[in-house]
């Protein structure tokens, strides 16, 4: 689960009233009742608002859709927890897409290239989602449902209230059993049994994952970075290491410019280092075919540890760092703790990082 970086300063605070009153829907707590009688009903569910663009799908609008069981799912594409969930949403599209679901996946961006509808187009193209997309850009849909999290799921019945919110991932089986509940509420004949018991999806223990995400832009960094020179807005800071490194803190060395959202490799010299407990990291980064290359422990990675955008050549094992997304560079065989060196040419920009 994220937390949008700007509604948190070392904890949450609600964008608007109406978070409040949501926070009583949270469906992760415990188990869904599919009984109807025993879920609460929240009363409508907003309307989708400030739109700037639709894929898969004309103009959709709430009132239109009575009768049908909706499901929203606010995501962002470089979010590496909505990414885990969609298979599973689009194997209940795929399931109950022509019996009475319509999912409406609104796209909330947390960073400026994903305001870009061609970025969204891509995503949406390469992730294989068929169901309808909206580019909420401005958070005007977001703000409608006091929403806080990536990814964010509000399940509405027939009637259009808002019946269940689910955050995070997990929780894959009673959220299916209450999609299939709401249905037959509406009307529709529907076999029952769990398709997410054979969905292909990637799990997480969370207990053993021992790093947040972890921003590095001067603007969105929830900690300071390691080095005793820290940020320096808008300049190329040529870093020094010194000292000891602590755990879960990025360490920069040689020139980087200082973004609000990220950090600019800057000279021949540019290298990170970062201590993290995890099995698999992800970054989000940007770059003209700007290379990295990526060291565990001091060495290059091993064939069964590298992440499906790293690549081995000679022994050394690098990534293609080009379009703003998200990139999977590590995937270690056991959770661990890692000291993660990334040398960079010119050009490379890293947003943040995530683990898994």
């Amino acid at each position: 689960m994220k937390i949008n970086a700007y509604v948190v300063v070392f904890g949450i605070i609600g964008i608007v009233i109406v978070a409040a009153a949501l926070s009583a829907l949270v469906s992760n707590q415990g188990p869904v009742p599919t009984d109807l009688s025993k879920v609460p009903n929240h009363g409508p569910a907003p309307n989708f608002q400030g739109i700037a663009a639709w894929i898969n799908s004309p103009v959709l609008d709430l009132s239109k859709l009575r009768g049908k069981v909706v499901l929203v799912d606010f995501w962002t594409y470089s979010c590496i927890n909505c990414l885990r969930t969609l298979p599973y949403l689009n194997a209940w599209y795929g399931r109950y897409g022509n019996n009475g679901l319509v999912i409406v996946g609104v796209h909330t961006p947390e960073f400026q290239f994903e305001k870009n509808y061609s970025n969204v187009l891509g995503a949406v193209r390469t992730l294989e989602i068929k169901y309808p997309v909206a580019l909420d850009s401005g958070y005007a849909t977001w703000n409608a449902y006091g929403n806080q999290y990536w990814p964010a799921d509000y399940l509405i019945d027939k009637n259009g209230d808002i019946r269940d919110m689910h955050i995070g991932e997990g929780g894959y089986n009673a959220t299916e059993m209450l999609i299939q509940a709401l249905l037959q509420n509406a009307g529709y004949a529907i076999s029952t049994g769990i398709t997410a018991n054979s969905v292909n999806g990637t799990s997480v223990n969370f207990s053993q994952v021992g790093t947040p995400e972890i921003y590095v832009g001067y603007s969105t960094a929830r900690l300071p970075i390691g080095n005793p020179q820290g940020f320096s807005p808008g300049q190329v800071v040529s870093y020094i290491l010194s000292g000891p490194m602590q755990n879960n803190t990025v360490y920069f060395s040689g020139k980087w410019y200082n973004a609000p959202d990220s950090m600019i490799s800057s000279g021949s010299d540019s290298k990170l280092f970062l201590i993290y407990k995890a099995k698999n990291v992800n970054i989000v980064g940007q770059g003209n075919s700007s290379q990295i290359i990526v060291k565990l422990d001091g060495n290059n990675l091993p064939q069964t540890y590298l992440g499906s955008d790293l690549v081995m050549h000679d022994g050394v094992t690098s990534a293609s760092i080009s379009s703003a997304r998200l990139y999977d560079i590590v995937r270690a065989p056991s959770y661990g703790w890692h000291v993660l060196e990334i040398i960079a040419s010119p050009g490379f920009r890293l947003y943040t990082f995530t683990f898994g």
